[in-house]
């Protein structure tokens, strides 16, 4: 029951994104422009630097800070080694990732902060150059419980600070312990909060120097704009990280965060792991469709390849996991290659506005995300 709560991995209009995009070039003339390049809903002109995207590329967020447009996600189903996660933060550091997605409730922190760490010691790369996310569970959502809940995060990861603090869901549950309360018949204790209150307290934790940035995960629109619009409101959330794949482009939601200035940021990007307690086992398995491989055909890449690079030319940031070494390395290959427009129409037609994470177990909760249409 718990795991497809805590499998919880902008779209900025070309001309917005032009000066945001990391590079080391001189910018060249804007008349060579590709169209889709970081596509949006309503447009579809970009720049020749949007086109030139690195793994180093990075956006820059409401508050100024930079976040990489390509993650690597430490999820991990029940069962597997909680090794594996240090091991493929590893190889992820190794081969250029600089962005790593966690949280408190995958239970895996202290090893992830240790492969940081090591990364560090070894010289690979220097803590400013990382840029960890970290995420706020649903039994720490009353105000005075947020800063218990960094804290636990930062002791386990045995870091100064996080780059990213982000609210994991809109939903609260019973504080405890227990990071999945029950009762008798096996249903999930919720608990009501103020979501203004505890982003008041999010913002007392950047204040405070320990997060660089805050943001929000699996929000609907009506939950952004609760933030958006409190009285007194000091940081606006830099992200709403979601599910987004090209079974579920989030178009809307696109378009809404980008008129807001908040970065979307894309999880199960190559769809789900078949977690027969949580995954419809007859929905379909994203990495075989045929029109992915079809176009993986057309530029020797993989579907999963083709997959990401998908969300990264509509300007959405996007978290790929694997503990396996060798897709590591296979799902940062995405640079040295262009979808065209042809290709990319031709996935937007795959959309079925279909969740993996739809969550139905507790659909009934008053802050349940995915009642609303986006």
């Amino acid at each position: 029951m718990l795991q497809p709560l805590l499998f919880c991995y902008q779209a900025l209009p070309c001309t917005a994104l032009e000066p945001q995009v990391k590079r080391s070039i001189a910018r060249p003339e804007l008349s060579r422009c590709r169209k889709h390049e970081l596509q949006l809903a309503n447009s579809r002109e970009c720049t020749e630097e949007a086109m030139e995207l690195t793994k180093d590329s990075s956006i820059t967020m409401n508050d100024g800070n930079r976040i990489p447009v390509l993650g690597f996600g430490t999820y991990s189903p029940e069962g597997v080694p909680k090794s594996q996660a240090k091991e493929g933060v590893k190889v992820a550091i190794e081969v250029g990732y600089r962005h790593i997605d966690g949280a408190f409730v995958y239970q895996n922190e202290v090893e992830v902060g240790e492969a940081i760490r090591e990364k560090i010691a070894d010289g690979t790369v220097k803590r400013e150059e990382i840029f960890y996310t970290g995420k706020l569970w649903s039994t720490f959502l009353s105000p005075e419980l947020v800063r218990t809940g960094l804290d636990k995060s930062l002791k386990a990861l045995q870091l100064d600070y996080l780059d990213l603090f982000i609210i994991h869901w809109p939903f609260s549950f019973k504080p405890g312990d227990n990071s999945l309360p029950m009762d008798e018949n096996r249903k999930v204790i919720y608990h009501s909060v103020d979501l203004r209150a505890t982003w008041e307290v999010m913002e007392a934790c950047k204040d405070a120097g320990l997060v660089k940035s805050i943001g929000v995960s699996n929000f609907n629109r009506r939950q952004l704009e609760l933030i958006l619009n409190k009285p007194g409101l000091k940081y606006k959330p830099v992200c709403n990280q979601v599910e987004c794949h090209v079974y579920l482009n989030q178009r809307k939601m696109q378009e809404f965060c980008k008129s807001k200035n908040i970065v979307l940021v894309g999880y199960s990007v190559l769809g789900s792991s078949r977690e027969k307690d949580w995954v419809d086992q007859t929905s379909p398995v994203l990495l075989d469709d045929p029109v992915l491989l079809k176009i993986g055909q057309k530029y020797k890449k993989s579907s999963a390849q083709v997959a990401m690079r998908y969300i990264l030319q509509q300007g959405v940031v996007a978290l790929a996991k694997s503990f396996t070494p060798e897709r590591i390395r296979q799902n940062i290959q995405l640079f040295d290659f262009h979808l065209a427009p042809e290709d990319m129409e031709a996935i937007d037609a795959l959309n079925k506005d279909m969740r993996y994470v739809h969550m139905k177990s507790i659909s009934d909760h008053p802050e349940f995300p995915f009642n609303d249409e986006y």
